[in-house]
């Protein structure tokens, strides 16, 4: 616990949205990223990340109109919404203040989309089901496809138990085109690997199986289906909230694309927030993964730009679907390393979170290089590299240097390493 205090906010208070929070020992929320709280990429016209959820949430509306769409709601959530009620262990590393951001011991910010399915199923905001769009909050490596905000949309659809078979073919899909690849040697289930739940016929969990398959293979046609090669291949998973669960990829051009997770919901999800006479499915997806891809968005960084430059490239993108980001500037690296011995209970995230507050989107990537135990003492010495480049001006050394020395103090300060050389 005494590393984590060290990450501890200084202020009693923090302020999310207008809502005051009181903090505490597990306290490890930064200030970079409270500050990129209210910009909510996904609700900016024109941007990327929100071009990607409109084109998912048509789709889903023309094969059943009446989806909820929620976008608003607040990325402060308790431990219980967040992890609790989604089944998930009180052992898993995903509660470690390592991996997750906690403003208090009962509140965090959301780390994915799920942690509003409580309140919004209990809330009956649709009898049909919803897509929720949000921003999501990790704590993560430094590099060109990790950052500690990014935005997942999760979409559920719940069927009356009782009138399953005719609510499911209500819905409308038009026929994937001729000749469209699907590879499934998964099926609708597996006794050993991929089992039904006891709650659930196995009529009726392979009825909400074949409509999640083909609702998703729908809707990742409609975003990548101008690639003639595309494929899409199913594999089996798992995930605390779902059974039987799969991951989606797709082969888009040239390379095969994690796309997503999903399955038919844990009965006792829905039978807690007054639901017991419904059965569904559930998918989660992130937006910059797709993005990236679809536009040929390098840098995960570029998504957090407010250089015209980069959003005026997606203006056209209702009459341009196929839309290819064209870099406008690549300045040069800049490479620091920092050496130091690690104090007991050091996680890499730490370090990493302190470059992140100090250096802001000037560090591209951090690498470990060297990691070194002494045999006599027992102590381990680790070595980062920091690769400094700026998107829109060029570093010089000097000013490097300045924010490196920074960089060193803090990391000193905060994480309670010793430096070396």
């Amino acid at each position: 616990m005494t590393s984590l205090r060290r990450f501890s906010t200084a202020a009693r208070q923090v302020s999310i949205l207008g809502r005051q929070f009181e903090t505490d020992q597990l306290t490890n929320v930064s200030e970079s990223v409270l500050t990129r709280i209210p910009r909510r990429l996904h609700k900016i016209p024109n941007h990327p990340i929100a071009i990607v959820k409109a084109r998912i949430e048509a789709y889903f509306h023309k094969t059943n109109s009446r989806y909820a769409v929620l976008d608003s709601m607040s990325p402060a959530v308790s431990v219980a919404d967040n992890f609790d009620r989604l089944l998930i262990a009180p052992d898993h590393s995903s509660r470690s203040p390592s991996d997750t951001y906690y403003i208090n011991k009962d509140t965090v910010l959301r780390c994915h989309t799920s942690a509003h399915q409580h309140e919004v199923l209990a809330s009956k905001a649709s009898d049909t089901g919803y897509l929720l769009t949000a921003d999501v909050y990790r704590r993560d490596e430094i590099d060109l496809s990790h950052y500690p905000i990014f935005h997942q949309m999760e979409g559920i659809r719940i069927f009356d138990k009782k009138s399953l078979l005719s609510e499911s073919a209500s819905d409308v899909f038009e026929p994937l085109p001729k000749g469209t690849k699907v590879i499934d040697s998964t099926g609708l289930s597996n006794t050993s690997t991929n089992p039904i739940q006891p709650a659930h016929s196995q009529a009726d969990s392979e009825i909400v199986g074949a409509h999640l398959k083909r609702s998703l293979e729908g809707m990742v046609w409609e975003l990548f289906g101008h690639d003639k090669n595309l494929e899409i291949r199913w594999i089996e998973a798992f995930f605390p909230f779902t059974s039987p669960s799969w991951e989606m990829e797709v082969y888009y051009q040239g390379k095969w694309l994690e796309v997503l997770g999903c399955g038919v919901m844990q009965q006792k999800i829905l039978d807690d927030t007054g639901n017991s006479d419904k059965i569904g499915w559930a998918f989660g997806l992130g937006l910059e993964r797709i993005a990236m891809v679809m536009f040929g968005i390098p840098d995960i960084r570029l998504f957090w730009s407010q250089d015209p430059r980069f959003l005026s490239q997606f203006d056209s993108h209702e009459t341009k679907p196929a839309i290819t980001f064209q870099p406008y500037s690549k300045y040069p690296s800049c490479y620091k390393d920092v050496s130091f011995w690690c104090p007991d209970g050091f996680h890499d995230n730490d370090m990493f979170e302190v470059v992140r507050d100090v250096a802001g989107d000037l560090a591209e990537d951090v690498a470990l290089i060297d990691t070194f135990k002494n045999s006599k003492t027992g102590r381990t010495s680790k070595c980062f590299r920091i690769n400094y480049r700026s998107m829109d001006r060029n570093l010089v050394n000097e000013d490097v240097d300045i924010i490196q020395d920074k960089v060193r103090a803090e990391i000193e300060r905060r994480c309670g390493v010793e430096l070396r050389g």
